[in-house]
């Protein structure tokens, strides 16, 4: 199962990448847990200084924009 947070205060922005998240993954059938970190405190451990973010497995893929679904697909493929 594919761990997948979206860091960000809850912006549009952050919204937006969350659903395109949301969506990528449903379209490659991959099983994941998606959760929204809004605690800035964390986002600086992840050392995110632009939302939104985006962590796959721990690992920071993307910070300061929104992917479209072909990014994204690649990020969790």
């Amino acid at each position: 199962m594919k761990q997948i947070k979206i860091l960000g205060p809850g912006c549009r922005r952050c919204e937006q990448l969350a659903a395109a998240t949301k969506e990528a993954a449903d379209q490659l059938g991959i099983d994941y847990e998606l959760e929204k970190v809004k605690d800035v405190a964390k986002l600086a451990d992840y050392g995110v200084m632009m939302t939104p973010g985006l962590v796959i497995d721990g690992e920071v893929k993307s910070q300061g924009k929104v992917l479209s679904l072909d990014e994204i697909k690649a990020m969790l493929a």
